[in-house]
């Protein structure tokens, strides 16, 4: 199975399909240990770069128009990560904005960095069973 298959690929399920802007804005560093030079590391070691003796980040990062060298795709339209399975912890704990119903403010920072417009909460299904309070039923006069 290809490590992306694991992904959603529709974007009303996971809207990073369609975004990319975390990957291009924040840097993405992480203990040196999670790179697969290391025993249990995953991230590859190729696309990183030394931060200090204790960390790394990946190539593409540090300069000032930062892009993570795992990112394939154009932001805002269609991106994919090319080693979604083997990120590093720093990407696994990045939700998008309203992931199980919690909002991330660094989320919406990247995505209008990106002239992207900030995601929004889910709306709350409406139960057909139950009346809309703004809508007020006919009474006729009883005269």
């Amino acid at each position: 199975m290809d490590a992306l298959e694991s992904i959603p690929s529709d974007p009303t399920q996971n809207p990073c399909m369609s975004c990319g802007a975390c990957c291009a804005f924040y840097r993405c560093s992480f203990y040196w240990a999670e790179a697969d030079c290391a025993p249990g590391g995953t991230v590859p070691f190729a696309l990183t770069e030394k931060m200090n003796d204790f960390r790394l980040s990946m190539q593409g990062m540090s300069g000032s128009s930062p892009r993570c060298a795992a990112l394939l795709g154009d932001i805002g339209t269609s991106v994919r990560c090319s080693i979604y399975d083997l990120r590093s912890s720093v990407c696994r704990d990045f939700p998008y904005s309203w992931d199980g119903g919690v909002h991330n403010p660094r989320c919406d920072k990247a995505r209008l960095a990106w002239q992207l417009p900030v995601l929004e909460p889910p709306s709350v299904p409406k139960n057909p069973e139950t009346p809309d309070p703004t809508i007020r039923p006919f009474l006729p006069n009883a005269a």
